[in-house]
């Protein structure tokens, strides 16, 4: 009698929240994997700093848009960003990269570039928490 062995997927706990060791750096990625919920409202990624979010990145399902922006002083950022496609598909696997360069962030899914964010946060080495949210199963995550 021959075995099957299945893939294994493990569910990571939602929200899920992780070090990012030694804070974020030019070239550094950061890696996402997993199922959007079938109704789904909303996902989203926070990088966080002691402080606040210097990088949220929430796609919303009922806008069919993805929103960034940086919360700082107790309050979110005058200008939010909402331009650029919806590249999240509810009920659909996603693999999200989060590319730190110097003055901005990439953000790569399922291997298209999809949106950039300028740098509101500058101290790249004190954002050093990863948080990912909302309506999601999360299979794998790269802090």
């Amino acid at each position: 009698m021959a075995l099957h062995h299945q893939p294994q997927f493990f569910k990571l706990m939602v929200p899920y929240k992780s070090i990012i060791r030694g804070g974020l750096q030019p070239g550094k990625a950061i890696i996402a994997q997993g199922i959007v919920n079938c109704q789904a409202n909303s996902i989203e990624f926070n990088l966080h700093h002691k402080l606040g979010i210097a990088f949220h990145y929430k796609p919303r399902f009922d806008e069919n848009v993805v929103v960034r922006n940086t919360f700082e002083n107790g309050k979110w950022g005058d200008v939010e960003e909402r331009s650029g496609p919806m590249p999240f598909k509810r009920g659909q696997q996603f693999l999200v990269t989060i590319l730190c360069s110097c003055d901005h962030y990439k953000v790569f899914v399922n291997g298209e570039e999809t949106h950039t964010y300028k740098h509101r946060f500058t101290k790249l080495g004190e954002i050093d928490v990863l948080e990912v949210g909302g309506d999601l199963e999360l299979t794998f995550v790269q802090p």
